[in-house]
Formats: C-alpha cells, structure tokens, sequence
C-alpha cells in the first residue's frame, strides 16, 4: 500500500511538451508518491541517491541508480519513493522514441548517459537550445537507443506463500532468517518454497535476498555509514564480499558510489 503524499510528479504540470526531448529535474523527499497518470511522451526516469518503485500496466518496477525505468507515450503508471533521491525523466516525443521499447521496461544507464543528465543538471538545462547541448542531447538519445533492457530488478509476486516472505526482507533486508525456516514459518517445505521463487521470481531466495540488500545498502551509505560497517549491518563477516557485490550490481565500489552521492 502506498503512504499518502501531496507531491506530485512535475511532468503532470506540462500540458504541452516544450521540445522533441526535455528534461525535469527534481529532489524527492521521503515517501513522495505520484497520483496514476500518463504522458502524450515516452518518459525514461532515471534516479540518483535512493531507489523508485513504480508500477505499470499491472507490473511493479524497482530501480537502482544503475538502471532507468522506460515508460512508452500513454502508458499509466504511478511511482513511489521510501527515501529521498534525485530525480531526472527524460521525455521524448513518438518519433525520437522508435528505438527504444514499446512497453515498461528497465534499461542500463551509461557512464555517458548519465555524465550528460549531471551536466545538464549542474547547467539547469531542461530543453537543448544551444548547438553544443542540441549535440549532447542527440548524443544521448543515440546511448539510450544502444541501452540493454534489463529484467526486473527486484520481482514481486501475489503468491499468497511467498508475499508475505518478500514484504517482510523488504521491511528489514538485514534479516538472515534461512529458506528452510521460512519454509516451516509458512508451513510449507523448503524445497516447495525454492520452487516457488524461481517460478515466480525468477532467480533464487538467496538472489533476491542479496538484491535486496544491495537496495539497501545505498541507504545507509547516503547516511554516512563506512563501508565495513554496511557489510556488518548486512551480515557480510567482512567488507571484501560485500564490495564485490555491490560493484557487481552498481558498477563501482561501495566507496565511490558513497563520495559520489554525498
């Protein structure tokens, strides 16, 4: 269930788009939720700082700062976010959008893709007008149109075992509790449950467990907490795994992503 915010999303402010491709710029408070909506233009959100759940065409989407969530022109959807983050859409018209999907999706962010959404951020360049930043934006949409898709990050399911599974890791990610004693706390066996997340999930408890933390673990780096003790916090008995992990997934060390965001 979402909590009940006043924000609402800029781009439902824009009754006509004022380019091809335009830009919003934004900082999302905690618990900062979008009314359901949709745009005349394909919208690419990309988030900086914390994580965005979004839900379309009866699909929830979760995206780390690694990834985009890619809405096509007319698509409903609404979004929510926990904790607070940067936030950028990338609109584009019908035409300019024909290389990228014709569905919801998460896509891969470039290094390029997203050097050219800080600087015109840093610049407060919502709309290219100049012939250096026309470049940059043409730029882009030729990265965005090379961009992988990516499978959901973080899956969900109604499965009435499972759900309440999931619900609970998302409220307390640090929990170590293992497969077999949510099986027995489910009534249910631990084979069974494996089952189940691989059918519905699509990866494994331990996969989606690790995901989880990953989610996570950006939190509390924003907070200011070192690495090791993010590592601690999640269970890992050293830094080396957890690092591993997290460049996996972000690309970078835990400590770059930390004195990038701060």
């Amino acid at each position: 269930m979402l909590k009940k915010s006043k924000t609402i999303h800029p781009s439902l402010e824009i009754e006509n788009a004022p380019s091809d491709v335009f830009m919003n710029f934004d900082a999302f408070q905690s618990n900062t939720e979008t009314r359901l909506h949709s745009h005349p233009w394909g919208q690419l959100q990309v988030i900086n700082g914390g994580t965005l759940e979004l839900n379309a065409e009866g699909m929830r989407f979760i995206a780390p700062p690694h990834l985009a969530i890619w809405v096509p022109a007319g698509i409903q959807h609404y979004s929510y976010n926990r904790k607070p983050l940067n936030y950028c859409s990338i609109n584009i018209n019908a035409d300019k959008a024909q290389s990228l999907p014709p569905y919801t999706c998460l896509v891969s962010v470039t290094p390029i893709v997203s050097a050219i959404i800080d600087d015109f951020r840093q610049r407060s360049v919502t709309v290219a007008e100049s012939i250096p930043d026309q470049r940059l934006a043409n730029v882009l949409l030729d990265q965005l149109a090379i961009s992988q898709e990516q499978q959901h990050f973080l899956p969900t399911t109604s499965h009435k075992t499972l759900l309440p599974i999931l619900l609970a890791l998302e409220e307390d990610p640090t929990d170590d509790t293992p497969l077999s004693e949510w099986a027995s706390r489910v009534h249910t066996t631990e084979r069974t449950l494996a089952r189940h997340c691989h059918n519905e999930l699509g990866m494994s408890f331990t996969e989606w467990r690790i995901r989880a933390r990953y989610l996570h673990s950006m939190t509390l780096l924003k907070k200011g907490m070192s690495v090791k003790e993010v590592a601690l916090t999640l269970r890992y008995k050293q830094a080396s795994p957890f690092i591993a992990m997290f460049k996996k997934y972000a690309g970078e060390t835990p400590e770059q992503y930390k004195n990038r965001v701060q």
